[in-house]
C-alpha cells in the first residue's frame, strides 16, 4: 500500500470517488469499458495498470463478468441444502451459460434456492415462476422472515417517527463528546462484526488524533454465508445504523460517514438512501446540525463483489480505489485510515446498538447479558431449522435455547453447525449443550462467536466436501497479497479434491503443517481464520474423514 497513493487518491475527497465511478462505469456491460478505464485513471492521475489492477479484483468488474444477466448464489447455505443445481438448470432454459454468473452470498439462507435478476434478489418458490419474473408480470424479491427474540427487543424493536427517534442525539449535542464516549464505554459494547473489539476504545483512539479530517465508515459487506442481520438493520432499522454513525462522528470529531453497502444488497441501497435523504430534510445531517459546532453527512459507497473488503484495511483500500489487498498494522486505521486520515470502521451491528445505549446510559446495555459479552446479539438460522429466520438473543443465553426453543429444532438430521462464517468453528451437534451465546463460552471451547451466523451441515453432507468448500472459498477470495493464504489456501483444496476423486490420501504431518502455517503466517484473519473450522472437523469427526487420510 502507498502512501503517496492513497493521498492523491484523496485529493478531490470522499465526493469525487474513484471506486465509486469504476462501479458505475461497468453498470451497463459488466466491465469497464477499456477506453473509459484509461480516462479515468488519467482524471485521477494514477495510470492505467493500477485502474485496471482494481477493476479485475472484484466480481461485477471484472472482464469476465461481462455479459451476465443473472448470478446465482454459492454460498455454504446454499450449498449445505443442495438447491442450486436445479436453480442453474431452470435459469438454463432462459439463459446461456455465458449469461449466467455467481454470487456469494445474497443473505436468503432462509429460503435457499437463492439468485439476482435484474437488480433483485430471489429465493424459496420463486425460481418455479423464473419466467414470470424476466417478463415483469410478477414480483417475487421481497423477503419475508421470521424474526424472534428471547428476553428483551432492542435492535429488533419497531421504529417510532425522526423527530422522536433522535432526540437521544439531539440532546447529545449539548453534552461534551467526552461525555457521550463515557457512556459508550461504559456499556462495554464489542464489535459484532468478528473480532469483539470494544467500541469504546476504537472511538477515543480516533477522538485523540489531531486531524482536520476524520472518517467514520459502516461496514456493510456481510459476506459471511448464513449471515443476514446486517441486512436485515439496513433494510428493516436504518435509522439505527445512521444514528449510531452519527453519534459515532460526534465523539471522534468526524464530519463524514461512508456506508460500504455489497453489491449482493441492492435493496440496501435503496432504503438506506431514502432514509438519508428522509433525516436530510429534517436538518439532522449538514453543516452546524441545529445550531451546532458539528458538521456530518452520508455518503453510500457500492461494493463491487469481494469477501475480503469485510476486514477493514481491505475495505479502506477499496473505498480509495486501489486493489483490497490487507494492510500491515500497525498503524492502525483509528491512526491512518482512509486517505491517510484517523478512521473508524465498525460493522452494521455494532452502530445500530449505540441508539439504546445514548438514550439509556451505558450501565443499561452492560447490565444485560455477561461481564465480558454485554448486551444483546442477532443470530441467524438457515433453513434446516423448523422456524428460520433472525432472533436478538441477550448474551450469555445457553445455545441450546436458541436451537432447539427459539428456531425449534432441525427439519432433517443435522450433525454440525459452522457459526461465524467461514472462519467461523464448526460445532457438532453434541456441543450444543456445552456452550452459551457470548464471546468466552465459544473462545473456551475451540470455536468462534463471530457474526453469530448459524449454517447447518444435514448428517448426509460429506465433511471432506465441506472442507474442500472452505479451502475454495478462502482461495478465492483472497487478497493475494501475503504468500500462506494466497498458496496456502489452494492447497489445502488441491488436497480435499483430490482425495474425493480419486485414490490420494492426505498426510496428515503436511495438512497439520499448512494449517499451521496459515495461522502463524497469514497477515489477516482471512487465511488465519481459515484452520479453525478444519481443525474442528478433524477433531470432531476423525472416524468419517479417516479413510481419506494415510495411516
Amino acid at each position: 500500500m502507498s502512501d503517496n497513493l492513497s493521498e492523491l487518491l484523496g485529493r478531490r475527497g470522499i465526493a469525487e470517488n474513484l471506486f465509486d465511478k469504476l462501479g458505475k462505469l461497468s453498470v451497463s456491460e459488466g466491465a469497464p469499458d477499456d477506453k473509459e478505464l484509461a480516462r479515468l485513471a488519467d482524471e485521477f492521475l494514477i495510470g492505467t495498470a493500477n485502474a485496471y489492477g482494481t477493476t479485475t479484483f472484484y466480481d461485477f468488474m471484472k472482464p469476465d463478468n461481462k455479459g451476465k444477466k443473472v448470478y446465482v448464489c454459492n454460498g455454504t447455505a446454499c450449498l449445505c441444502a443442495g438447491t442450486q443445481n436445479q436453480v442453474v438448470d431452470n435459469l438454463k432454459k432462459y439463459f446461456k451459460d455465458s449469461e449466467i454468473g455467481h454470487m456469494t452470498c445474497l443473505g436468503r439462507c432462509h429460503q435457499n434456492s437463492a439468485f439476482h435478476y435484474g437488480g433483485h434478489n430471489f429465493s424459496g418458490n420463486a425460481i418455479a415462476e423464473i419466467d414470470k419474473i424476466i417478463d415483469k408480470s410478477r414480483d417475487f424479491h421481497e423477503d419475508i422472515y421470521c424474526i424472534g427474540y428471547n428476553n428483551r427487543q432492542i435492535l429488533t424493536s419497531g421504529f417510532t417517527d425522526i423527530e422522536s427517534y433522535y432526540e437521544p442525539f439531539q440532546k447529545s449535542l449539548k453534552s461534551d463528546p467526552s461525555e457521550v464516549l463515557e457512556q459508550i464505554k461504559t456499556s462495554n459494547l464489542r464489535g459484532r462484526g468478528g473480532a469483539g473489539f470494544p467500541i469504546g476504545l476504537k472511538l477515543e483512539f480516533c477522538r485523540k488524533e489531531n486531524s482536520d479530517v476524520k472518517f467514520i465508515i459502516c461496514n456493510a459487506d456481510e459476506g459471511d454465508p448464513g449471515a443476514f442481520s446486517d441486512r436485515y438493520l439496513l433494510e428493516k432499522q436504518p435509522h439505527a445504523v445512521l444514528f449510531g454513525m452519527l453519534i459515532a462522528g460526534y465523539v471522534t470529531g468526524s464530519a463524514h460517514g461512508i456506508v460500504y453497502i455489497r453489491a449482493e444488497y441492492p435493496e440496501s441501497v435503496e432504503i438506506m438512501q431514502h432514509a438519508i435523504d428522509d433525516i436530510r430534510e429534517k436538518g439532522l445531517i449538514g453543516e452546524n446540525i441545529n445550531g451546532s459546532d458539528f458538521s456530518f453527512d452520508f455518503k453510500i459507497i457500492k461494493a463491487q463483489g469481494s469477501y475480503i473488503c469485510g476486514e477493514e484495511t481491505a475495505l479502506i483500500n477499496s473505498i480509495e480505489g486501489q486493489r483490497p489487498e490487507v494492510r500491515v498494522r500497525p498503524p492502525y486505521p483509528a491512526q491512518k485510515g482512509l486517505f491517510n486520515k484517523p478512521t473508524v470502521v465498525n460493522n452494521v451491528e455494532t452502530l445500530a446498538a449505540l441508539h439504546y445505549i445514548i438514550e439509556n446510559g451505558g450501565e443499561a446495555w452492560k447490565s444485560i447479558g455477561t461481564a465480558s459479552s454485554s448486551g444483546t446479539k442477532l443470530v441467524c438460522l438457515d433453513s434446516f431449522f423448523n422456524n428460520p429466520g433472525l432472533y436478538e438473543i441477550e448474551m450469555g443465553t445457553p445455545l441450546e435455547e436458541v436451537i432447539y426453543e427459539l428456531g425449534g429444532g432441525f427439519k432433517i438430521p443435522v450433525k454440525a453447525l459452522q457459526i461465524g462464517g467461514p472462519l467461523g468453528g464448526l460445532v457438532p451437534v453434541h456441543k450444543i449443550d456445552d456452550l452459551t451465546l457470548d464471546f468466552e463460552s465459544f473462545s473456551n471451547h475451540g470455536f468462534l462467536l463471530g457474526h453469530a451466523s448459524v449454517v447447518s451441515v444435514p448428517e448426509d453432507f460429506p465433511i471432506l466436501k465441506f472442507i474442500e468448500h472452505l479451502f475454495d472459498f478462502a482461495a478465492y477470495e483472497s487478497c493475494g497479497k501475503c504468500f500462506p493464504c494466497r498458496l496456502g489456501t489452494k492447497r489445502g483444496q488441491e488436497m480435499a479434491t483430490k482425495a474425493l476423486n480419486s485414490e490420494y490420501q492426505i498426510d496428515r504431518i503436511l495438512l497439520h503443517d499448512l494449517l499451521t502455517t496459515l495461522e502463524q503466517g497469514s497477515l489477516c484473519a482471512h487465511g488465519g481464520g481459515i484452520p479453525l473450522p478444519i481443525r474442528n472437523a478433524l477433531q470432531y469427526f476423525e472416524d468419517e474423514l479417516t479413510p481419506y487420510f494415510k495411516n
